[in-house]
């Protein structure tokens, strides 16, 4: 091995060890974050060795130092790039299950995502119908959106309440016309894995969601799926019934524990 690529490898991993005592402590220890002293022993290296390290890494927004404790802790630019790979992972993995249901009902299904308080569709999977609205990559409120029960069901309650009343952007009128029957729907996705809601911007007249978790347990995005021929409401319960157990398929493969039966979502 070229002796200089040597150095920097080994340079290399013993930054990635730093990275790693500072993720690796969930104690309640570190709630302010780590010491250069702290590290270099918990490492067994020098304390100007790794002093040096941490600023080199701080400079690149990997690490950051409190300014009054003077502690390190994980940095900004390393929570970006794990959320933009977590978000990448979500995307692959979901496409099967998304190809699944679109097949099962003959209807689109979508991924989508919270970006603050707008609803992002990340995936749409068509079905074999001719027409379909285009949402990949089109971002609308959370409130006029069909998946947008399921993306906030993890909300407390106040939180919900102060999105629903709050105003829209200009032109948009409020799809919040039953505050009450919003949030029994949210305990709905908890309790049973989906929601049957109206649709405010497509043709369809409504629309089942299910909300997926990741690895946390906290809501990562949600599947929702259209429905253009819809029966009677017993036969969106069932596709309910359906698409929960897809989204709990899919959650479970992004590291989500298996819950207790009968326990709430």
């Amino acid at each position: 091995m070229d002796e200089k690529l040597a150095v920097s490898s080994a340079g290399l991993r013993r930054d990635l060890e730093i990275l790693e005592v500072l993720a690796g402590h969930g104690d309640g220890l570190d709630t302010d974050g780590f010491g250069v002293s702290w590290i270099a022993q918990r490492l067994g290296r020098e304390k100007s060795q790794v002093s040096r390290a941490l600023r080199a890494l701080e400079a690149e927004g990997m690490v950051e130092r409190d300014p009054l404790t003077r502690r390190y802790h994980l940095g900004w630019r390393l929570f970006a790039l794990a959320s933009r790979t977590q978000q990448a992972r979500l995307v692959q993995v979901s496409a099967p299950f998304l190809r699944r249901l679109a097949a099962t009902f003959n209807e689109d299904a979508h991924l989508c995502v919270l970006r603050g308080d707008q609803v992002l569709t990340l995936v749409s999977i068509p079905s074999s119908r001719a027409y379909h609205r285009i949402w990949e990559g089109v971002s609308v409120p959370v409130t006029m959106a069909a998946a947008g029960r399921s993306l906030l069901a993890d909300w407390a309650p106040a939180q919900v309440r102060e999105l629903l009343r709050a105003p829209l952007p200009a032109g948009l009128d409020s799809a919040v016309s039953d505050e009450e029957r919003w949030m029994t729907d949210l305990g709905h996705a908890r309790s049973f894995g989906y929601v049957v809601s109206d649709v405010e911007l497509d043709d369809s007249p409504a629309a089942v969601s299910a909300p997926v978790w990741d690895h946390r347990g906290l809501i990562t995005g949600a599947i929702s799926v259209s429905i253009t021929r819809l029966a009677d409401v017993t036969h969106a319960h069932a596709m309910g019934r359906v698409i929960a157990e897809t989204a709990r398929e899919l959650s479970a493969g992004l590291g989500r524990l298996p819950r207790p039966t009968g326990a709430e979502l």
